[in-house]
Order: structure tokens, then C-alpha cells, then sequence
């Protein structure tokens, strides 16, 4: 059944008219990820909407947004935003839930993973437009959190929970898991953010592992995915700290709405 899919996934991208939208795709999902996160909500659709294959879909956007998560990883690193001790102790379960969760969805009939897609991909993207535009009340900007056991038990069980989510679908992990540090364990914005990175790049890393090991990566458009998705996650910091990410919102939109509507169309042709 793979290499069946694999041969179709190839003859579907030697079209280099797909690979190219695909590509401009990818890189204003990273565009959008750096300034507002939710990038996956903009790079699943797109692998849908060009013809990849099921489990593809997953695997194929997993290696192209871990390499993403790297580099914003390292970003906040060089800043000093981490922290480390409550950042490792959540690193290890969500890698746990990720290798779980992928290993779960894997199970589930190649052609039924498009279908689930459809129905979650809206679902994530209206939870995660609730958040942005409700982010500011209650959030945590300076550091109030007390380590204690009961700290590192909330961190452990809600991270453990995450990472089984990203390892099963993934689109908005890191808006997750920025929501239950400052809101839930009350660590501030920055570190929230800086820390959220190495957590969620352990499950994309786990989730990762176990697609290669199954072979539902297709590597050359991994490959030239991640690199439009670092571009576009470059530019998008950028671009944020010019001009604000007031502006994103409508373009993202506008672009699901787009790619949804050529899904949608390829479905029930």
C-alpha cells in the first residue's frame, strides 16, 4: 500500500505547477507561523489541496515544520528565553505523547485521513482565532509561577497530553502549549513562548521519527518545504517587528478560505 502511494505521491508532484504553489504555500505558512503561530493550519490544507496522499500529509508537514521549530528554537535560545528545568521535564512527555499519538494515527485507514483532516483542520482553526483575539485577558507578563511538585505535575500530564495531540494532527501545538504556561502555570509571555519552542520541537522530532521509520515522508518536497518554511518564518519576524501582525489575520483567512474552497471541490468533483 505505501509504495503504491508513494508512486502516485511522486507522479502528483512532477508537476512542477503544484510544487511551486505548494511551495509559495509553505513558505506564507511559515510567514504566518513566526508572527502568530498556527503555520500548520496553513500547510495542512496545502498539502490536501495539491494531491498528497493521507498519511503523506502528516509525515510530509512534520519534516517540513520541525525544521521551522529549529530555527525558532535556537532563535529563543540565543536570547535566553528558555527555561530549561521546567522546559526538559515537559520536553520528555511530550516526546512520549508524540510517539504515542503518531503511532495512533498511523492506525487509521489511509483513506479516511483526508476526511479527518477536513473535519479537524476548521475545528483547530476557529479554536485558535478564539485564542488570538481573547489572548489578552488574563495573560501573565511578568514571572508569578512557583516551582513546587504540583507545578511540575500540571506541566508533565498537560504536556504529555499535547504532545499525543501533535503527534496525532499537530496544526497550533505551540499556541497550546504557550496557553498552559502563562495561563495555566502562570510563567510570563517571553518564556512561555521561548520554552513552548523546545517542547514542541521534542514532538515534532517523535512524531517525525516514527512517519520516516513507516516511510510516509516524501523527502524532496520535505526538503524544499521546510526550506520556503524558514524563509518564511525569517521574513515573518521581520515583518512583525516593521509593521505589526494586525495585518495577518485577513490574509490568513482569506488564504484557508481559499484553500479550503479548492478542497472542498476536489473532494466532491
Amino acid at each position: 500500500m505505501i509504495d503504491f502511494l508513494k508512486i502516485n505521491f511522486i507522479e502528483i508532484l512532477n508537476n512542477n505547477h503544484n510544487i511551486i504553489l505548494l511551495t509559495i504555500s509553505i513558505f506564507f505558512a511559515g510567514f504566518i507561523d513566526s508572527i502568530a503561530g498556527g503555520g500548520g493550519l496553513i500547510s495542512m490544507p496545502a498539502y490536501i489541496a495539491f494531491g498528497i496522499p493521507g498519511h503523506f500529509i502528516l509525515g510530509t508537514n512534520k519534516f517540513s515544520s520541525t525544521s521551522g521549530t529549529l530555527f525558532a528554537t535556537f532563535k529563543f535560545a540565543y536570547e535566553k528565553k528558555i527555561l530549561y528545568k521546567t522546559g526538559l521535564i515537559s520536553v520528555f512527555f511530550a516526546f512520549i505523547g508524540s510517539l504515542i499519538g503518531s503511532r495512533l494515527v498511523l492506525l487509521i485507514p489511509t483513506i479516511f485521513i483526508k476526511y479527518l483532516l477536513i473535519i479537524l483542520l476548521p475545528i483547530i482553526t476557529l479554536l485558535s482565532i478564539i485564542k488570538r483575539d481573547t489572548q489578552l485577558t488574563g495573560l501573565v507578563e511578568e514571572p508569578i509561577f512557583k516551582e513546587n511538585i504540583n507545578f511540575y505535575i500540571k506541566a508533565s500530564l498537560l504536556c504529555f497530553l499535547i504532545g499525543v495531540y501533535d503527534g496525532f494532527f499537530g496544526p497550533a501545538t505551540g499556541t497550546f502549549i504557550i496557553l498552559v504556561y502563562n495561563h495555566i502555570l502562570k510563567i510570563d509571555l517571553v518564556h512561555s513562548s521561548g520554552t513552548a519552542k523546545i517542547v514542541n520541537l521534542s514532538s515534532n522530532v517523535a512524531a517525525l521519527i516514527v512517519f520516516l521509520i513507516k516511510g510516509v515522508v516524501y523527502i524532496k518536497i520535505g526538503i524544499i518545504c521546510a526550506i520556503a518554511g524558514i524563509i518564511g518564518n525569517f521574513l515573518g519576524a521581520s515583518f512583525a517587528i516593521k509593521r505589526g501582525s494586525k495585518i495577518i489575520k485577513p490574509i490568513y483567512l482569506f488564504v484557508l478560505l481559499l484553500l479550503f474552497t479548492k478542497i472542498i471541490i476536489d473532494t466532491f468533483k
